[in-house]
C-alpha cells in the first residue's frame, strides 16, 4: 500500500481534496447568490451546490448543482458551465488557492433521488409490505 502523493486509487478523496473542495463549494454559494449571472438558463433561479469534488491535484473541481423550485438541474449546470470563466475570475479573487481549478458542472440528482425513495415508501403497497414484515 502506498503513502503520500501516490495514493491509491482504491481510497476516497484527501484531506486535503476535502477542505479544498469545501472551501471552493462555500464561494460559489456566495458568488452565485451574491452575482448576477447573465445565462438564460440561471436568471431568477435559486441554485444550490450540494457537493463539490476536487481532483487529487486540485487543478480540477465538479460541483454537483440543483435549483430550488421547478429549474431542471442539468440546465442549471450547463447554465453553469457557459458561465465558468466568469466564475473562475471570482473564485481566484476570494479563495487562496496556488492556482484556480478548472470547475466543472453537474446536475445534483441525489434530490430527485431521495424524494423517489419517499413516494416509494409512502405507496400503498410497500407500507402494507413493511407492516406485513413487523408482524412476522
Amino acid at each position: 500500500m502506498k503513502h503520500g502523493k501516490g495514493r491509491d486509487s482504491g481510497h476516497g478523496p484527501s484531506q486535503r481534496q476535502l477542505r479544498a473542495a469545501e472551501l471552493v463549494r462555500h464561494a460559489l454559494v456566495e458568488i452565485v447568490a451574491r452575482e448576477e449571472l447573465r445565462d438564460p438558463a440561471l436568471l431568477g433561479a435559486s441554485i444550490t451546490i450540494g457537493e463539490v469534488r476536487a481532483s487529487p491535484d486540485l487543478k480540477h473541481m465538479t460541483a454537483f448543482v440543483s435549483a430550488l423550485g421547478p429549474a431542471d438541474p442539468k440546465q442549471i449546470a450547463d447554465g453553469l458551465t457557459r458561465s465558468t470563466a466568469f466564475l473562475r475570475g471570482r473564485l481566484a479573487r476570494q479563495v487562496d488557492l496556488r492556482f484556480t481549478p478548472e470547475l466543472h458542472f453537474q446536475p445534483d440528482i441525489s434530490y430527485d433521488e431521495a424524494r423517489h425513495i419517499d413516494e416509494l415508501l409512502a405507496s400503498p403497497d410497500v407500507a402494507r409490505d413493511l407492516k406485513r414484515g413487523e408482524e412476522e
